[in-house]
């Protein structure tokens, strides 16, 4: 790796700057951390506004002290998960830089513990590690409360975790069912007459969850998953009268629901179950403005014991960065003209 002009902002006068050195044990491995063309100290360079520079096994940071502090600790973390066979990405480097950042969490990072289990989650397919302090937040809930509101902007991982835990739990065989639900409510369009069976006319509703579970299982097992009734993916019409026991439940889309859905969906709750709740409340897609079942529930439910609600943030968006900005954007102030 060559020595590449410094893409962070706000450059520190020489004054302030400070040089780090890491050595790792294996060179043959710091490809898979670097990056193609480097592309993830790129991103760091860009997220702390330090200097890399790499020779051999050697990493040296040069920027700011607390800036190449943090950037030592998101290295060695990163390369810790390298060791461990997994794969790393832009997402994973802007993610490990938000915890870095965070003094709670201090001590998350460092490659001689890695996460801590209660910040990651395995699947057969991949191991998915918090990636913003909220996650961090909701993958302890996950693991330990009986209901659970995910609140905040598309991009935050609230779905794709909570399909995570649901598999994670599932294949560990403490649970024995995966219910994946969503009111079919057409965002702001009229879709008319749908052609085919039950199953093909709400399917596209379901897709995204069908998307999550193909990332957690390989495609034959979700299949026969499927066929068994082991997973059921189904529109919320579907839960009426239903009592669902020893199950993994998750509601998506929840900001779509009614009020009395909503209480519908939350008292099919049976023993031995866990149940999650995913929504914006900012993209109701209801006729009538102000009917979200998801908004009430949470005015009703926020405090009681057994029920956890986490709120990310639009700084917390794990996709590509430019969906924060566009997010914020159309969530801030309105602009006239």
């Amino acid at each position: 790796m060559g020595r590449r002009p410094n893409r962070g902002s706000g450059t520190p006068g020489p004054a302030d700057r400070v040089k780090l050195e890491i050595q790792f044990d294996k060179v043959q491995l710091l490809g898979a951390l670097f990056g193609q063309y480097d592309q993830n100290l790129i991103a760091l360079e860009g997220q702390l506004g330090v200097y890399i520079s790499a020779r051999g096994n050697r990493v040296v940071v040069e920027g700011q002290a607390d800036a190449a502090a943090r950037t030592r600790d998101v290295l060695t973390s990163l390369y810790a998960r390298v060791l461990k066979g997994d794969n790393i990405d832009t997402g994973d480097v802007i993610g490990a830089v938000a915890l870095a950042s965070e003094p709670m969490l201090e001590g998350l990072l460092h490659a001689d513990t890695g996460p801590p289990a209660t910040a990651a989650i395995r699947t057969r397919r991949k191991t998915i590690v918090a990636r913003s302090p909220t996650q961090v937040r909701y993958i302890e809930a996950l693991g330990s409360s009986d209901v659970i509101f995910a609140l905040g902007p598309a991009g935050t991982g609230k779905t794709y975790l909570a399909v995570a835990q649901a598999v994670s739990q599932l294949i560990s065989g403490s649970v024995d069912r995966l219910i994946l639900s969503r009111p079919a409510v057409e965002a702001g369009e009229r879709l008319g007459f749908l052609p085919g069976d039950m199953k093909e006319k709400v399917d596209p509703y379901l897709r995204p969850l069908y998307d999550a579970l193909y990332d957690m299982l390989p495609a034959e097992q979700v299949e026969r998953r499927l066929a068994s009734g082991e997973i059921e993916v189904a529109p919320l019409a579907f839960m009426r009268g239903r009592t669902l026991a020893n199950a993994f439940i998750i509601l998506d889309e929840a900001q779509n629901t009614t009020p009395l859905q909503m209480k519908m969906f939350l008292t099919r709750f049976g023993e031995r179950s866990r149940m999650v709740i995913c929504g914006d409340p900012n993209q109701v897609d209801l006729p009538v403005p102000g009917s979200s079942g998801l908004i009430d529930a949470v005015r009703r439910l926020d405090g009681v014991e057994g029920i956890a609600c986490l709120r990310f943030s639009v700084r917390e968006v794990v996709r590509h960065p430019i969906v924060g900005r566009i997010v914020e954007a159309y969530e801030g102030p309105a602009q006239d003209g």
